[in-house]
């Protein structure tokens, strides 16, 4: 059963006045509008909720009961409506976005909604170093990143998570898996695997320059890099493989370097994430557009 909010508004007048006239005057509405609002309620309910006649107006038994129930959960409902203009009315000023790596399309959609729904709240964007992925959140230089995945960080908030790709191993042109459709997981232990320097966390880095392939054989490491172009750069001069995402590397093909898919390893994923305690609306909604972005 669906109910109307005016028949709740004209009910809940008629309830609280006992006078069809003032419930008309307090809702702007005739007394014959009252009337045949009430009347449609008491329709979809099934059962008279006021008693009327010429000398008064009172509730029925039932009636009673409805409105002791409905007052305080329309008055939380009405609270919510405000929270949430509220909360639409504050978003503006300045967002502050850090990202890592080029701003992919879904990136760059959700800012492009988020623009469109906040108009009087200004982006900025702010590239997040490769091998510091938290530190501008940590600090506030930013108000969000747009980071890639895992996230461990006892007071950082992890919001939509987005952008799953496989990955892709990054080699030089003339290696022989730059010849091959795809290599194994277990493959990588037959190469050096370049790393991300401090002050990544040390999951993180593990993550995205593994130690071990998923069958347990080690993995031989390579030098540590703080940018993804130092990577790229070592990686052409032979010095080792990189992991990347699938849109990373096509975004970055060159003659010099091969972007391989590899097969037996857990998609790349980014997150929104922002610091406990600098959650904003304009920080929600930013997360919420990132999402829409996905849906649409």
């Amino acid at each position: 059963m669906t109910l109307e909010a005016r028949e709740l508004e004209a009910f809940l007048a008629v309830a609280d006045e006992l006078h069809f006239g003032r419930a008309a005057e307090r809702l702007y509405l005739s007394q014959s509008r009252i009337s045949q609002l009430l009347r449609a309620l008491e329709q979809r309910i099934g059962a008279p909720l006021v008693e009327r006649t010429s000398r008064r107006v009172q509730l029925t038994p039932l009636g009673a009961d409805f409105h002791a129930r409905l007052r305080p959960a329309y008055a939380t409902l009405l609270t919510a409506i405000d929270d949430a203009r509220a909360a639409a009315r504050g978003v503006t000023g300045l967002l502050r976005i850090g990202f890592q790596g080029a701003p992919n399309d879904h990136l760059m959609l959700a800012l492009e909604l988020f623009g469109e729904r906040h108009p009087d709240c200004a982006l900025e964007l702010t590239e997040i170093p490769l091998a510091d992925p938290f530190g501008p959140i940590h600090r506030k230089e930013v108000d969000a990143g747009v980071v890639l995945l895992p996230m461990e960080e006892p007071d950082l908030v992890l919001g939509q998570v987005f952008s799953r790709h496989p990955l892709t191993l990054a080699v030089p042109g003339g290696h022989p898996f730059a010849r091959r459709p795809a290599v194994s997981a277990e493959d990588l232990a037959d190469l050096a695997l370049i790393g991300v320097r401090e002050p990544a966390p040390q999951y993180w880095r593990r993550a995205h320059a593994l130690d071990v392939t998923p069958g347990g054989r080690p993995v031989p490491s390579g030098p540590a890099v703080a940018t993804l172009e130092e990577g790229l750069a070592l990686v052409a001069a032979g010095r080792g493989a990189m992991l990347l995402c699938h849109p990373t590397g096509e975004s970055h093909n060159r003659r010099s370097v091969r972007f391989v898919p590899i097969l037996g390893l857990p998609d790349s994923r980014l997150g929104v994430v922002w610091h406990r305690t600098a959650e904003t609306a304009r920080v929600r909604a930013f997360s919420q557009a990132v999402a829409a972005a996905g849906r649409g």
